[in-house]
């Protein structure tokens, strides 16, 4: 990360507290710089949700604030609408997501409501059943599809907004080995076309071997930083309700019995080991 860069957003010295409820999140400082791939951690009740909430304008800090290309966003609709050109949420189930009656129409939704030209709706969204693989489906009406093709069609709908941001809770869960390798690279190809993308998991191995940065929520903040370096760390992953990566882990006993260099990268994979040896 380059600390000189401006954030594409940004909270400063935020806290948030749902009605009656204690403060779920306080002070947070938390930035997600252009071009990188940011797994966001953190045991169940830790913020992760209103975290990712309040980045993509569907919660409003209780205090401090919210930081768009380093200018305070506005929540009037003119400042939504900015905000929300910039960031994406897809919500774990697709279902809370998808409405219409085909894949095409709820794809369209998004972009139609900014009042775009027809030719440029047409274009976005066949750009993005094209980049999730399901162009297909397009016609298909969404309560036919698999689970798999309902959180394609669900993260199509935001990346036809063109989004600079794109934050994902949870977009593996539910899906087979096949289908989480499958979203992986269309994630890959999102990020190489430009897309900044942040996702929520609890799978550390996947945030390793995905993820360039990671940000772990604690009981006493955020911790941000490279990914396998801030994942190898066993007291910050307990206290986060984590289990030890299997990459670094492999790695360390690679090196103290004298089978791995140091600074040689160990192996990120099964596959990957069985390959090394």
């Amino acid at each position: 990360m380059n600390p000189s860069a401006t954030p594409l957003v940004e909270l400063a010295g935020a806290g948030y507290a749902y009605e009656d409820g204690p403060a779920v999140l306080t002070g947070v400082d938390f930035a997600i710089p252009a071009g990188r791939a940011l797994a966001l951690l953190g045991r169940n009740g830790s913020g992760k949700t209103t975290l990712m909430r309040l980045l993509s304008g569907g919660l409003r800090p209780g205090s401090g604030a919210l930081r768009l290309d380093g200018t305070p966003v506005a929540y009037d609709r003119a400042g939504l609408t900015r905000l929300r050109t910039s960031v994406q949420l897809v919500v774990q189930d697709p279902d809370d997501q998808l409405f219409a009656a085909s894949v095409e129409q709820d794809v369209s939704f998004g972009p139609m409501n900014l009042g775009l030209p027809t030719a440029e709706v047409r274009a976005r969204v066949d750009a993005a059943l094209t980049a999730l693989d399901i162009t297909a489906l397009r016609d298909r009406p969404t309560h036919l599809l698999s689970y798999g093709q309902r959180k394609r069609a669900a993260i199509a709908g935001a990346v036809a907004m063109a989004p600079r941001v794109l934050i994902l809770d949870e977009p593996t869960a539910g899906l087979d080995p096949d289908g989480q390798e499958r979203l992986l690279d269309v994630l890959s190809g999102l990020q190489a076309s430009g897309t900044t993308v942040v996702m929520a998991t609890h799978d550390v191995d996947l945030a390793v071997r995905w993820a360039d940065d990671a940000a772990v929520l604690t009981p006493s903040g955020i911790r941000v930083g490279p990914a396998e370096s801030l994942l190898s760390d066993p007291p910050l992953l307990t206290a986060s309700g984590l289990r030890t990566a299997w990459s670094p882990a492999v790695t360390a006993f690679l090196r103290t019995r004298g089978l791995l260099d140091p600074g040689t990268p160990g192996p990120r994979t099964p596959d990957a080991l069985a390959a090394w040896a």
